[in-house]
């Protein structure tokens, strides 16, 4: 039972007494995320409501929009993958990451209002955030006991959610000290962001430290040859070549190709936030200036339960939280379409969203990484998280359509029945962790 924690399979268990610290590079990479979500959601909390109550959005033309800033880095999430596998880059890679993120601002403040130009921002906002994710959370992996990662994600999140509730809250303030100055808070942005950069050059290490357990990898192949010798190679194939091989390693794995699958399953039926908070704000007709604080609710509870529940995943297994994550969220779809007093339905939607996240977004990555083999961390969590992304652009797609030619009723009783059966598959197909038995002895 222990021999992913220790290499030995007669290695007594650790007291239960002991409390195991959180490592300091999680910590690290935590508060870069704190104040780097700070930056982000101080721009990003009042763009629903803007874009189809300001700009006159279809739902259809929002939810391509919002669909594409969160696939559209597919490619961006691969490549930042493989290139910070390739000799250990990942400090350099999700550096850049978080530089290409807080520039974005400047944009903004240049931007003067036109939309395609503010486009363009968020655009760049986001490849920054496809860039840095894999190498990141490949941080968290090198740098965290295989035992603890649900722990370790579950910290970091929560320090990232922080950033989350404490970026609108900051923005609002400004806007009302400002009378509506919004250049202020871009300007402010992008300073907070330039300090998330800052944090990140003298705070993250770029390699293990000694006093730090190495994570245990899977006793598969180690990264061929053929990766870095064809990222290093002259010609253009050789190079496209090896970066596949790079991405697509790991595939040889049975449990990560489930993960794999399960994530776009999931994913495909999981529709945007933004959504929700849409459906909330026509259902309740409140004034459009609430609508920003929406937001706020669910990222309390995601802050207060991240950790137990990545503890949690860790002492049960990854696989059933994950699980019932999901069900969360099914069952804020369905208190969207019961006939609930208005309060009820707010508040249970928050907290139902606030729970679908702090169990499953860590925790997909804890429960993939000990399936990674050495040298492939950032890109094979690169490969899941793109597999994720790319199905919820066609969610967001597919809802918005419906939506516009059906109505939003019809849309979530979709989104509901479509949740349900992907539940269904991912609870057949969704692997145990390799260092338990029933997955040894696959």
């Amino acid at each position: 039972m222990y021999l992913a924690t220790t290499g030995r399979p007669d290695a007594p268990p650790a007291p239960s007494g002991v409390r195991r610290r959180v490592p300091g590079t999680v910590l690290a990479l935590g508060a870069v995320s704190l104040v780097t979500d700070v930056s982000s959601e101080m721009v990003t909390a009042v763009l629903p409501l803007y874009l189809v109550l300001g700009l006159g959005l279809s739902p259809l033309q929002f939810g391509l929009l919002d669909g594409l800033s969160t696939g559209a880095t597919a490619l961006v999430r691969l490549l930042g993958g493989a290139t910070a596998d390739r000799g250990g880059r990942h400090k350099q890679v999700g550096g850049l990451g978080y530089a290409l993120s807080a520039c974005s601002r400047l944009g903004l403040l240049l931007a003067g209002g036109a939309t395609g130009w503010i486009a363009t921002a968020i655009a760049a906002d986001r490849l920054g955030k496809g860039v840095r994710t894999a190498p990141r959370d490949a941080l968290i992996t090198l740098h965290s006991p295989p035992e603890d990662l649900g722990r370790a994600f579950g910290t970091h999140r929560a320090m990232d959610t922080t950033g989350a509730l404490l970026g609108p809250l900051a923005a609002f303030a400004l806007l009302w000290a400002t009378a509506d100055a919004y250049d202020t808070v871009f300007a402010v942005s992008f300073s907070v962001g330039a300090f998330g950069v800052l944090l990140w050059v003298l705070l993250v290490p770029g390699r293990r430290r000694a006093d730090e357990k190495a994570p245990a990898v899977p006793a598969g192949p180690r990264a061929r040859g053929g990766f870095r010798g064809g990222l290093s190679g002259r010609s253009p194939g050789r190079l496209l070549g090896g970066l596949f091989d790079g991405l697509l390693g790991g595939l040889r794995s049975p449990g990560y190709r489930r993960i794999v699958v399960c994530a776009g399953i999931l994913g495909a039926a999981t529709i945007g936030d933004a959504f929700l908070y849409l459906l909330l704000q026509r259902r309740l007709a409140f004034d459009a200036t609430w609508f920003p604080f929406l937001p706020l609710g669910a990222a309390a509870v995601y802050l207060l339960l991240a950790v137990p529940a990545g503890r949690l995943a860790d002492r049960i297994g990854r696989r059933a939280p994950l699980l019932y994550g999901h069900g969360a969220l099914l069952l804020a779809y369905g208190l969207l379409l019961a006939p609930l007093p208005d309060t009820v339905a707010l508040l249970g939607v928050l907290l139902l969203l606030g729970v679908f996240y702090a169990a499953t977004d860590g925790v997909l990555m804890a429960l993939a990484g000990p399936f990674l083999t050495e040298g492939r961390q950032a890109s094979g969590l690169a490969v899941v998280q793109t597999a994720q992304a790319l199905a919820r652009l066609g969610a967001a797609v597919a809802f918005g359509a419906v939506w516009t030619m059906s109505g939003p009723e019809t849309a979530l009783v979709a989104a509901l029945l479509a949740l349900t059966a992907a539940l269904c598959c991912a609870a057949r197909l969704l692997p145990t962790t390799p260092s338990e038995p029933s997955e040894r002895s696959d």
